[in-house]
């Protein structure tokens, strides 16, 4: 799909913009701003979540993407979401927290899975 002039130029603008302020682009946005129509809202929308003050507060959401990135095993996202809750306050203990809880919600998730088929399997009753 072919972008108009307008959103290259805003995608290009927000590329420098991210290099400038985190000194590399993710990989995820630079294939993106390829595509400015998808790109655009995509980070308008991330930048509401994570870049905006809210109710949270920048530390703590950026404490709750690195649990998430943590439970999911995003590498990158790890390191990114880890740097900018340094940078936002976080100290050594809040950042091992948050992999710690990210990692268990991961565990959980596959015993749950597992658990309920070795119930199935072997005619254990569930409530």
């Amino acid at each position: 799909m072919e972008s108009n002039e307008e959103q290259r130029k805003a995608a290009e603008k927000l590329i420098n913009a991210m290099r400038e302020r985190f000194g590399s682009v993710p990989v995820v946005n630079q294939v993106m701003s390829t595509r400015p129509d998808l790109f655009l809202p995509a980070v308008s929308y991330s930048g509401a979540l994570l870049e905006t003050e809210g109710a949270l507060g920048q530390k703590t959401k950026h404490l709750c993407a690195l649990a998430a990135a943590s439970a999911l095993g995003g590498e990158y996202c790890i390191e990114v979401q880890m740097k900018h809750a340094i940078q936002d306050g976080a100290d050594r203990d809040e950042i091992l927290e948050a992999i710690l809880i990210g990692a268990y919600m991961a565990n959980t998730r596959s015993q749950s899975y597992a658990l309920r088929k070795y119930a199935k399997q072997y005619g254990i009753e569930l409530e």
